[in-house]
């Protein structure tokens, strides 16, 4: 597997990586902490402590609908095998439990997502949670975001960087980026609204990662262009409660 964020150099919790697998191949690992497989494309059957779990998988890309999901508890070990003979490609996200329980072993479906619309015009998106704050989990929060081309997410931009229920929940955030056709582009952002020197803006193309450890974070793709991104959470509990900025709000809440 590919290791994309390492917890303790690139990040505190999350560790995100990636694997492709040729046709008939097997992979095998154990989780490394709380662990969700997303499946990205193709087909695959699952074994987890040597028995099968089921088959799962389906979709040709992450742009062809929700996907199929399978949630690791700690030292779960998993045989991962292609099975429909035209490969598929994985992401995998731990990170270290915390206060609350493991849950067991499982293939989540799409049926089990929750789908949600959000946002108007240029900044509407499809925000797929795949395991949610209401889904059994002991600390990851993780789902798929899909902009239309030229269109803005985490828009209004938000943060979950201060541990300050139910106002907002300290989560630190992984994005990994698609973009459909794949030679496109978008632009990540990255600011505490204080006007800071470490404020960032920079292009991300497909296969790319941002770390979003504090601040405000939208996100924009170049017109022509659909943007995906995994998002991947973890932190202090799994309450999801991000503070708007501000000066920006009015776009959602009305001037």
């Amino acid at each position: 597997m590919r290791t994309l964020t390492t917890p303790g150099k690139d990040t505190d919790l999350i560790k995100l990586e990636t694997a492709d697998l040729e046709a008939g191949e097997s992979l095998r690992f154990a989780a490394d902490g709380e662990a969700l497989v997303v499946i990205l494309r193709g087909v695959l059957d699952v074994e987890v402590d040597g028995a099968r779990l089921g088959r799962a998988g389906g979709r040709a890309s992450v742009f062809d609908g929700g996907g199929d999901a399978v949630y690791l508890p700690p030292g779960a070990a998993v045989k991962l095998t292609e099975a429909d003979g035209v490969g598929a490609a994985i992401a995998v996200a731990s990170a270290p439990l915390a206060d609350e329980p493991a849950a067991d072993a499982r293939i989540i479906t799409p049926a089990d997502h929750r789908v949600d619309e959000v946002g108007d015009g240029n900044w509407a998106r499809r925000v797929r949670t795949i395991l949610g704050p209401e889904h059994a989990a002991g600390r990851l929060i993780v789902g798929e975001t899909i902009n239309p081309p030229g269109n803005w997410s985490s828009y209004p931009p938000h943060k979950h960087d201060e541990h300050r229920p139910p106002y907002e929940a300290q989560l630190e955030e992984v994005y990994y980026f698609k973009l459909d056709p794949p030679g496109g582009f978008g632009v990540q952002i990255r600011y505490d609204g204080k006007g800071d020197p470490a404020d960032e803006v920079f292009v991300v193309r497909d296969g790319d990662v941002a770390i979003i450890k504090s601040g405000y974070h939208p996100v924009v793709g170049a017109p022509g262009y659909s943007l995906y991104y995994l998002w991947v959470m973890a932190g202090q509990g799994r309450q999801m409660a991000p503070a708007l900025d501000p000066a920006h709000a009015w776009v959602q809440q009305g001037r």
